[in-house]
């Protein structure tokens, strides 16, 4: 008998549900759950795509600072030092995770190559705290009377000299490896104070653009050549978690500080991507309210066209809560069916783009974020409780 009735009572509901109606409501609520779900997984994406180990690039985290040079500080080397009360400012930056001083040579430096390279330039020497470099060689290490000089080149010069200056001059290029087991004669020199070194290549610096030596090969060298004084540094190094910050950048032009721009345009492309991500979200959560409004009218429309048959159902002893309940049940398998279909597309997406990301070196996760699949369940919550009160209401109109 019970079950006859809740045939009667399904036919007579269905009388009212139009299939254009219902896929279009259906439709609706799916695109807007796929849009919301997209929006939330790109922004998981995004996060480990900034700071997931296997994603950081070594040479975006050090940022080497200094001075902007103007034509009013030209003659005035002072003016591109750094004072004590600007440096203690930059290091209680809550961007700065690790700071350092760039120390410069006092002295003249010259070195020249051997056998048939005929190669003689002035260069410059400068060094930084071991921690802050890349390149790591058992060779880096230096101690007073030691003729050998350890020497990491930056390898924007190797590239310079092998495809312009050897190019033009008719030079023979040199490999990495050719260049780290010749020797090069150094002399180091201040008035009439000289003294020649053996300079060795032990490695190629891709984060710091100048010529290094050991810290205690510096303190020695200027002690001994230099003018006794300590100078102020004009150039600092600093560690970052991320150069792309906006704080970080804005307090750069704030000070009128400069740094490798190349490192900093990824603000712009970071702020770009954040707002594509939240444009996707606000749509999605745009046509979630209209897929809730459908979903309501919907109802209303059902409800509405079986109005005589429910009242006639009510009259003949069927409560109201019974009928609400039975509508629940039509419509929430609906609502489960098109939130595993969304999940479905994100997760199908999501290891598409894991394993392309993954042939550029970029990883993310295979998998949909635990967070994606928070959303959809609260989603479903969120349908769930506006329909049932959308039932309850016209239900109770009606009878």
């Amino acid at each position: 008998m019970k079950q006859s009735f809740f045939g009667l009572l399904k036919k007579i509901i269905q009388t009212g549900i139009g299939k254009g109606r219902l896929i279009m409501a259906t439709t609706g609520l799916g695109i807007a759950m796929l849009l919301l779900l997209l929006a939330i997984q790109m922004h998981t994406d995004f996060d480990q795509l900034l700071y997931n180990q296997q994603n950081q690039n070594e040479s975006v985290d050090f940022l080497v600072i200094n001075k902007k040079i103007t034509n009013d500080m030209m003659g005035q080397s002072e003016k591109s030092e750094f004072t004590p009360q600007e440096i203690a400012d930059i290091k209680k930056q809550p961007f700065t995770a690790a700071f350092g001083f760039i120390t410069s040579n006092q002295y003249k430096v010259s070195a020249a190559a051997p056998g048939d390279l005929h190669f003689y330039t002035e260069m410059f020497f400068e060094a930084v705290p071991d921690t802050f470099i890349d390149v790591k060689s058992e060779d880096w290490k230096w101690q007073p009377g030691d003729n050998t000089i350890p020497i990491i080149l930056p390898n924007d010069f190797l590239n310079l000299y092998n495809f312009g200056f050897a190019l033009s001059q008719g030079l023979p290029q040199i490999s990495p490896e050719t260049i780290k087991a010749l020797p090069m004669k150094i002399t180091i020199s201040k008035g009439l104070l000289t003294q020649e070194f053996t300079g060795r290549i032990v490695g190629f610096s891709d984060r710091i653009s100048s010529f290094l030596v050991p810290g205690s090969f510096m303190d020695w060298a200027n002690g001994k050549f230099g003018n006794g004084q300590t100078a102020s540094p004009s150039r600092v190094i600093i560690k970052t978690k991320d150069p792309s910050n906006p704080v970080l950048v804005k307090y750069l032009e704030d000070k009128g500080y400069s740094t490798n721009q190349d490192k900093l345009k990824y603000s712009k492309t970071k702020v770009i991507l954040q707002t594509i991500v939240s444009v996707i979200g606000f749509f999605g959560l745009i046509l979630l309210l209209f897929a809730l409004l459908v979903f309501s009218m919907f109802i209303q429309v059902v409800i509405a066209s079986c109005k005589r048959e429910i009242q006639l159902l009510v009259t003949l002893g069927t409560a109201p809560r019974q009928l609400q309940r039975y509508l629940m049940r039509q419509f929430v398998p609906l609502y489960i069916f098109t939130a595993i279909i969304a999940l479905v597309l994100i997760t199908v997406l999501q290891w598409k783009a894991a394993g392309i990301l993954a042939g550029m070196k970029l990883f993310v996760s295979s998998w949909i974020s635990p967070g994606t699949a928070g959303a959809a369940v609260l989603v479903i919550i969120l349908v769930y409780i506006v329909n049932l009160w959308s039932v309850k209401r016209y239900i109770n109109e009606i009878s």
